[in-house]
């Protein structure tokens, strides 16, 4: 027993070692993605919402800790071992059953009631007409595979935009997911927007939200979906409507060009330069052999009249 306590005590001190080791590392080292350890900044409509539900949700079961401890506590020293004392056996409490019961209950039909509303903003409520960006998600081990609909405004045809790891959406403004997992299930994941939908294979999943403060946020896969889980990594980037709409129509560019790469030059006839030019040449030659030609006839006529001279 003293050497299992001993054991318990050296693994304790050994564990506390490394805990302050890690912790007086320089915090400049590394860059901490949060600046806070509660909650990220809320930045997308629903996010205040989940945030007053969940401090409601907190407040609540830190009251019912600290009766149940605390009765807990009470008991322990009021009931607590005398030599004087004798137990007193009971079959119960009926009110106190009942009202245990219905508290409790009463609670949670509350917290139902004030959950409709959120959750009705989240799932069932769609913005219709308002939506003004509609994204194709399909995820995979281990990636997300992202696509815009191109110039047409439809799915599944060659002018669709494709990214991957990288979404790109506008300030303000509803954008609805269509999300389907391609292998096993994932789960879509953006802290700061208090969104998490998993991505089933064979079903689509809607799911919109509208950002409200531009900037790049991470997304990871809250489902343990495979060895390469931990890099399954991707962002979100939000963008003024400005810089989205340049950033759409960059996009539609460059898939246009894909889609109608230029045309091949046909090569050129020769330029009338280089004809005229063998066309001097070829003059010129034979203006030489008639010159040639001309001055051996005149130096045989001049033979021809020596010769008769000196007859």
């Amino acid at each position: 027993m003293v050497n299992a306590i001993r054991r318990t005590g050296m693994v304790l001190m050994l564990a506390l070692a490394s805990v302050s080791t890690m912790l007086a590392q320089d915090s400049t080292a590394t860059k901490p993605r949060y600046d806070t350890w509660w909650l990220p900044e809320a930045n997308s409509t629903v996010a205040g919402p989940i945030d007053d539900l969940f401090y409601l949700i907190l407040w609540i079961t830190t009251a019912v800790f600290l009766i149940v401890f605390g009765a807990l506590i009470a008991f322990i020293i009021k009931y607590r071992y005398r030599e004087d004392r004798r137990a007193v056996y009971t079959h119960g409490n009926n009110r106190l059953e009942v009202a245990w019961t219905v508290i409790p209950a009463l609670i949670l039909v509350f917290l139902a009631i004030m959950s409709q509303s959120v959750w009705s903003d989240i799932k069932m409520d769609a913005p219709g007409a308002d939506t003004s960006v509609v994204i194709d998600l399909r995820p995979r081990q281990f990636q997300w595979d992202i696509r815009y609909a191109g110039a047409d405004g439809k799915f599944e045809t060659p002018d669709d935009i494709s990214t991957t790891n990288q979404m790109h959406v506008p300030i303000n403004k509803a954008v609805l997911l269509n999300m389907t997992a391609q292998d096993v299930i994932h789960s879509f994941f953006v802290p700061e927007f208090r969104m998490k939908q998993d991505a089933v294979p064979g079903m689509v999943t809607r799911y919109w939200f509208t950002a409200t403060k531009a900037g790049q946020y991470e997304i990871a896969c809250a489902e343990l979906c495979g060895l390469g889980h931990y890099r399954m990594r991707g962002f979100l980037t939000v963008h003024t409507q400005e810089d989205f709409d340049a950033w759409y129509a960059a996009e539609m560019a460059k898939k246009a060009a894909q889609l109608n790469p230029p045309a091949a030059a046909a090569p050129t006839a020769p330029t009338d330069t280089a004809a005229t030019a063998a066309g001097d040449t070829t003059a010129a030659a034979a203006s030489g052999a008639a010159g040639a030609g001309s001055a051996a006839g005149a130096d045989t006529t001049a033979a021809v009249d020596t010769a008769a001279t000196s007859r």
